[in-house]
């Protein structure tokens, strides 16, 4: 009888974790819209994540298996279970002078980036995409700029030349973005190195916070993945959605409503930032 208990215990763990998946995950091992935990909520690590290395970051890759990841990071941190599920959810923190202290670490420790990073397995279990979200502070660049030995360098794009209004999906990119993005690819191939690559998505302050998040990230891993399929490696690429933080202007709410969004056009754009050796010449 306790056997049978035993097993029917581990069926329903393996049930339980199975169904802990958040994001709809598609065969091909992608989601258009990554769902992560609550930050703090972790299964383990005593609720604090871990410190990962720049070696063990530069490690991932599309193509690895679950053995080799847990080889690289460990365990995943949260309560997705370890085989049956598609996704696995880490929280990272990154050593960065001047950050304050973030009142939800419990380390009680200054100068922490914290952020989450979540990796998602094809219907083989074979790892194909990578993303990141900022817990602390709330704008942070994931993962935070490498050391000084290599340079970064951005390209802001404007949304309104990559994408019709308001659309997202890579059936509404503008020619003038695909001439743009083929040129920032080509310009990659030529780096002597790439640590990474981090595409941002932003947009106007119009609309929820909610669906500018969204709308901002979907266009980032629009993004992202037309730059994959023009050879740039996708493991040193990330993508973020930071909806209307960070505008570049400042418009009056009192101007009518087709005046307002032209004055706000320079807030919706996706940046990309590249830290590596090398040279963008597109401008």
């Amino acid at each position: 009888m306790k056997t049978n208990l035993k097993w029917a215990a581990l069926a329903a763990t393996v049930l339980l974790a199975a169904c802990a998946t958040k994001s709809n995950v598609k065969a091909d091992g992608t989601t258009d819209e990554p769902v992560f935990p609550k930050p703090y909520s972790l299964t383990f690590n005593n609720d604090r994540g871990t410190f990962p290395t720049d070696d063990e970051l530069d490690k991932m890759r599309p193509g690895l298996t679950k053995d080799d990841i847990y080889k690289i990071l460990g365990r995943p941190h949260y309560d997705e279970g370890m085989f049956n599920v598609r996704e696995w959810d880490y929280l990272f923190h990154f050593y960065t002078p001047g950050v304050p202290l973030d009142p939800d670490n419990t380390s009680g420790v200054e100068g922490i980036t914290t952020c989450q990073y979540k990796v998602i397995y094809d219907k083989d279990k074979f790892a194909r995409s990578f993303y990141w979200k900022p817990v602390f502070p709330e704008d942070a660049v994931c993962p935070p700029r490498g050391p000084e030995k290599v340079k970064t360098q951005s390209l802001s794009l404007g949304a309104d030349a990559l994408f019709a209004f308001d659309k997202s999906g890579p059936s509404d990119m503008l020619p003038a973005g695909y001439a743009k993005l083929d040129r920032f690819a080509e310009d990659i191939k030529r780096f002597e190195r790439v640590s990474a690559i981090r595409i941002i998505g932003y947009t106007d302050r119009k609309g929820s916070d909610a669906y500018n998040d969204a709308l901002s990230l979907r266009r980032a891993e629009t993004v992202r993945q037309y730059l994959v399929n023009r050879g740039v490696p996708a493991a040193v690429m990330s993508a973020q959605g930071l909806g209307k933080r960070n505008p570049v202007v400042e418009c009056s709410t009192s101007l009518p409503r087709n005046e307002e969004i032209a004055c706000l056009q320079p807030n919706r754009r996706v940046v990309i930032e590249v830290d590596g050796l090398g040279k963008l010449t597109v401008e």
